[in-house]
């Protein structure tokens, strides 16, 4: 009897990816073969990195941490997840929840995409005690009130800050 490899995607806008993030990345390869980090395109959120900005970090920040023997592969899309799904053969989707106010709506998207996708699963992961109260969105705002952001991201996502606020007109984020 041969083994079924088990592909699961996590999906997200990843702006910027954090350590909440790369914690769940880490614990899903646990479970599974293959992990695939889906990085939505999401213009309508105004993303503060492009697509291929927020690829990079995640590459570069995936560097030093153990896959548990999980392929791990960032790709971007902006398609419907569960289509984005079927393309990768994907049957697990890995969601990080932090609190309670992520269950209620991730809750309505895993039944929506049961309803897409019945093959799909969503597998929920609880965000470790210690990282439970960061999310991109406070980092980015940390980070354009010139806050430290060191506590919440690896070194290449504050240097990236760095370069990009020095950039780039970044009242319009604000």
């Amino acid at each position: 009897m041969t083994k079924k490899e088990i592909i699961g995607i996590y999906p997200g806008t990843f702006d910027p990816v954090t350590f909440g993030h790369l914690d769940i990345i880490t614990r899903a390869t646990h479970f599974l073969d293959k992990l695939i980090i889906s990085v939505a395109e999401n213009k309508h959120k105004k993303p503060f990195f492009d697509l291929n900005e927020r690829i990079e970090m995640i590459d570069l920040s995936l560097k030093n941490i153990d896959s548990n023997s999980c392929e791990i592969k960032v790709v971007g899309f902006n398609n419907l997840l569960v289509e984005h799904a079927k393309t990768c053969y994907a049957q697990v989707i890995v969601r990080g929840l932090r609190a309670v106010a992520d269950f209620e709506y991730e809750f309505q998207m895993a039944g929506m995409n049961a309803k897409l996708y019945p093959e799909l699963e969503t597998l929920f992961l609880m965000a470790s005690e210690n990282l439970q109260l960061t999310s991109a969105r406070f980092v980015k705002e940390v980070a354009l009130h010139k806050g430290d952001i060191r506590p919440f991201v690896p070194k290449n996502v504050v240097e990236n800050f760095k370069k990009k606020l020095k950039d780039s007109d970044y009242e319009n984020y604000l």
